[in-house]
């Protein structure tokens, strides 16, 4: 199993694979928007403009788990993240990342890394970076600012 062997639904409700992504660095973020961590969707956006002529993306899976801190539509979080933060990378429907439901690619990319609160997704924006080849490198708290994260992305993206 790898993480390109897993889809999700876009917010028209059609499916993407993670296939899609193979040979380009990703970094899978978990949002919200009504979160204290929301305004990092201006950072995001940052890098991935900075990045994305080089192989890299930010995937956005918005998430109602934590404080019902995402309760708008699919279409509703679009809106928002355009209008609030330029957003331009690929924002998909609503998911869960936590407990039974969560979504399969939540669990496997969770199961491939830890932070010191365990496996599980405590908060909004923990973040995950993906190498060219599939493999979670690197997890990032929610506090962790994205622009924390150009180093490591410049150093996957070197590695092809």
């Amino acid at each position: 199993m790898s993480i390109y062997d897993f889809s999700f639904s876009t917010t028209d409700g059609r499916k993407q694979s993670m296939a899609d992504y193979k040979n380009k660095v990703l970094l899978i973020v978990n949002t919200a928007s009504n979160c204290g961590f929301t305004p990092q969707y201006e950072e995001l956006q940052e890098l991935y403009e900075n990045y994305k002529e080089q192989g890299f993306v930010v995937l956005a899976f918005p998430c109602n788990q934590f404080m019902n801190q995402e309760p708008g539509s699919n279409q509703e979080i679009q809106q928002f993240c355009r209008l609030n933060y330029g957003v331009s990378f690929p924002v998909f429907g609503k998911i869960d990342v936590k407990g039974k439901n969560a979504h399969p690619l939540f669990q496997y990319i969770t199961e491939q890394t830890s932070s010191w609160f365990g496996k599980g997704i405590k908060w909004n924006f923990t973040k995950f970076l993906v190498d060219g080849k599939g493999n979670v490198r690197h997890r990032y708290a929610p506090t962790t600012s994205p622009k924390k994260m150009t180093g490591d992305i410049e150093t996957l993206l070197r590695e092809g």
